[in-house]
């Protein structure tokens, strides 16, 4: 498998599900609360903003638009991000 391989898999099937899963989760925060906090409208925007470079990502890669080192690096940022969020 290829790191570009790898990288789509990874945002396809772990990334971006987990970024959905918690835009859901503060959606249901905030609707129970009726109202958002500041804190949570930049969270909100932060992780929709990182699920619209994921999909970008993705689409830069089928159109084979990325270096070698630059999906090196992605892959290597993406794991350790997810590697810091398990811990």
């Amino acid at each position: 498998m290829t790191s570009s391989d790898k990288l789509k898999n990874l945002l396809e099937q772990e990334i971006i599900p987990d970024l959905e899963v918690a835009i859901d989760e503060l959606f249901g925060a905030i609707d129970k609360a009726k109202s958002a906090s500041k804190e949570q409208k930049e969270d909100l925007e932060e992780m929709r903003e990182m699920r619209t470079e994921c999909f970008a990502i993705i689409e830069e890669l089928g159109r084979d638009e990325l270096e070698a080192d630059e999906i090196e690096e992605l892959l290597s940022e993406l794991i350790d991000m997810k590697t810091e969020k398990d811990e």
